[in-house]
């Protein structure tokens, strides 16, 4: 089968097509004139017969016609992760309008079967127990928002007939991803600290269950319908940093910080960033995510899919650090 791929050179698209590859699909990959076309970091080991590339923009629909010609199935997982200083209209103009210039030019090829990859983000801090796919969306922050605003434009097309599934995977890491490796490092170096007890949550899914989950979606969700896509269970940041430092062999992280305290510190930090153009080492949406519960049911995915994820926390933890010291990143 032939499958469309935005967001290819990524980790999670990467990732997508990389397994996709080893069943033996054909892989589109959509890049944009200026990437390098090559899969995410770490796939350099795919079968190159099997992976073509064709150059388009999400964000520019003129470069989009007829780019998915032949293509039988679509993922859309072009996106962009919060960072501090991008306008909320680069997030908006990437995710909303970027998915409804994708899935206009689906609609136009013909193409059987799309999924699009969102976020569990879109439902805010979560209070009391884990969030199913039916809570609100409630999004806190530009790229929360985005995300929201993307999973209405995909919903849009699956009541117009468009076989659009959407999969919501949450806070995906391990080898392949760089995003989380500043948060290692820390660890290592004894920079990390908790925001209040450390008692908040987070709920971390490693990246073979992530593409397992996601790939069940594509493969047998319902259009119209979310699945939530996450590891076994929510950890508390105090865990997550414990489990780190064993991994790595040193001592956990001991000091703390008041939750106040934090949001001044980023909100210097951002400033002093845009001053001398460099990347804050703490953003207030980085504060938010160490100082707010994140936690989400994955029995949805389960019972209509068959999803179970298979990696605990340790074990993840384990094969990340592997794959980075491997890479000589940490």
């Amino acid at each position: 089968m032939k499958i469309g791929i935005t967001g290819a050179t990524g980790f999670v698209g990467g990732a997508l097509a990389a397994e996709l590859a080893a069943e033996g699909h054909e892989i589109v990959g959509v890049v944009r004139p200026s990437t390098p076309k090559k899969l995410g970091r770490g796939l350099t080991r795919i079968n190159a017969d099997l992976v073509s590339w064709r150059e388009g923009d999400v964000a520019d629909p003129a470069s989009l016609r007829g780019i998915f010609a032949g293509v039988e199935w679509l993922i859309h997982a072009a996106g962009m992760l919060g960072e501090a200083g991008v306008p909320e209209a680069a997030y908006f103009n990437l995710h909303k309008n970027g998915t409804e210039n994708v899935l206009a030019e689906a609609q136009r090829a013909g193409v059987e079967r799309v999924l699009y990859i969102s976020s569990p983000g879109v439902l805010g801090p979560i209070m009391g127990a884990p969030a199913d796919e039916t809570a609100p969306l409630a999004p806190s922050n530009p790229y929360e928002r985005s995300k929201a605003a993307a999973e209405q434009v995909a919903q849009n097309y699956a009541e117009a007939g468009l076989p659009v599934v959407i999969a919501r995977p949450e806070f995906i890491y391990g080898p392949g991803d760089v995003h989380v490796l500043g948060l290692f490092k820390a660890v290592r170096d004894g920079r990390f600290f908790y925001i209040g007890s450390g008692s908040y949550t987070c709920h971390p899914t490693y990246v073979e269950d992530a593409v397992a989950g996601m790939l069940l979606a594509l493969k047998q969700g319902l259009p119209g319908e979310i699945y939530h896509i996450t590891g076994p269970n929510p950890v508390m940041f105090r865990e997550l940093a414990e489990t780190i430092a064993a991994g790595l062999a040193v001592p956990p992280p001991r000091f703390t910080i008041p939750r106040p305290a934090a949001w001044l510190g980023a909100a210097v930090f951002e400033l002093m960033g845009k001053l001398f153009g460099i990347r804050p080492p703490l953003s207030r949406t980085g504060a938010a995510f160490f100082s707010e519960n994140r936690r989400f049911s994955w029995q949805k995915a389960h019972q209509s899919l068959g999803y179970s994820p298979e990696f605990d926390l340790e074990r993840g933890v384990a094969a990340t650090i592997k794959w980075y010291r491997e890479n000589g990143l940490l």
